[in-house]
């Protein structure tokens, strides 16, 4: 089997991360924050672990703002309505997830708030053009999951700071995979799952928010601390850490940065563009396909001569796996041109060897000739 799906999430796992896992469960199998007795300790030492690793890894100095969430979906919820209040006017890009889209529309309809989309071909003129005076947050996508068109968070960033506008970035395809500098950037809330370019398993996600200041309650429950009040705590993370943590897939997580870090994310980089190139010059070889490579490591195509789901039934024939539609992104579909049938998508991540373009050129034939 070859693994061209790492968009949606990363296979194989390092050996570390799985043996964090199985360590954890194991010997850190306490409720963390939820007693004195070493197994909850333990527990509880791991996740702080994970919190100072991902500042560590983002640029971030504040470790008890990192909030952990199941995915970067539910990250991305609490990010976005915990902010939009009555008269908020919001901008989001066009190669949104619908990870964003439908929180954005679901909580303007909601506070009486609304939003607009830019484009990101040329995104801070398009910014400039939509901006109102009650423009309050602006949401991007830092890589598209469709083609890996890459925006510049600086820029957007720095116009953020100028006009005094909230900054959310999904960091979904982009961390693991490239560097990215909170601080730098000013990014006020950077969400992104454990399971990508992470390198950790599925069942994590995380939101590093800069302040928690005139943000809302998101999720009300048990956090270990201030039991007898019928209110969340107003600290960070206990905020917003309602009910359990899932320590071994957070201690997953840090086991996956430690290993993204010891590689080098110029490594990665590298490597993954090689490959994105190569498969981009293939595809583009081939009469009536047209292809979306617009930066590293995730590519789609489609084919004038069968459908997606044609298409993707013969690569997973050759043993390859892939994943055809709208990859749940249906603003960038809309952009690209690719909207309502969406295209074929090939992702590549670390683990992949240069010799499986090989195999996915020989089935890439079949194609070629209908």
């Amino acid at each position: 089997m070859i693994y061209f799906d790492n968009a949606a999430t990363s296979y194989p796992k390092p050996r570390a991360v799985i043996r964090e896992t199985v360590r954890t469960i194991k010997k850190c199998g306490g409720n963390p924050g939820r007693g004195s007795h070493i197994l909850s300790m333990r527990a509880a030492d791991k996740i702080y672990e994970c919190r100072e690793l991902l500042c560590d890894f983002f640029s971030f100095d504040k470790p008890e703002n990192v909030i952990f969430t199941p995915n970067a979906t539910y990250a991305l919820n609490l990010a976005i309505k915990t902010k939009i209040k009555k008269g908020s006017h919001v901008l989001i890009s066009d190669m949104e997830h619908n990870s964003v889209l439908r929180p954005v529309s679901a909580a303007c309809e909601d506070a009486g708030a609304e939003y607009g989309v830019f484009t990101t071909l040329s995104p801070l003129s398009s910014i400039k053009r939509k901006l109102r005076d009650n423009t309050d947050i602006i949401i991007c996508n830092h890589v598209s999951n469709v083609s890996a068109r890459k925006q510049d968070i600086a820029e957007i960033g720095r116009l953020c700071r100028e006009r005094g506008i909230y900054f959310i970035v999904d960091a979904s395809q982009s961390a693991g995979h490239t560097e990215i500098d909170m601080t730098g950037c000013n990014i006020n809330a950077l969400c992104a799952p454990a399971h990508k370019g992470l390198m950790g398993i599925q069942g994590a996600g995380f939101v590093i928010l800069n302040s928690a200041d005139g943000l809302d309650e998101f999720m009300q429950g048990g956090s270990g601390v201030n039991s007898s009040s019928v209110k969340m705590p107003v600290f960070l993370p206990d905020r917003y850490e309602a009910g359990t943590l899932f320590t071994p897939a957070i201690a997953a997580l840090g086991r996956g940065v430690s290993f993204v870090k010891s590689i080098g994310l110029s490594e990665i980089e590298w490597q993954e563009r090689i490959l994105t190139e190569k498969a981009a010059e293939m595809l583009k070889s081939i009469d009536k396909v047209r292809v979306f490579s617009e930066g590293v490591g995730t590519l789609s195509f489609v084919s004038e001569k069968m459908p997606v789901s044609k298409v993707a039934e013969i690569l997973m024939k050759n043993g390859i796996c892939c994943r055809a539609g709208l990859h749940c992104a249906p603003l960038a579909h809309k952009a690209l041109g690719t909207y309502p049938t969406g295209s074929v998508r090939l992702s590549f991540g670390y683990f992949n060897k240069h010799r499986e373009l090989n195999v996915l050129w020989q089935a890439l034939k079949e194609i070629k000739n209908g």
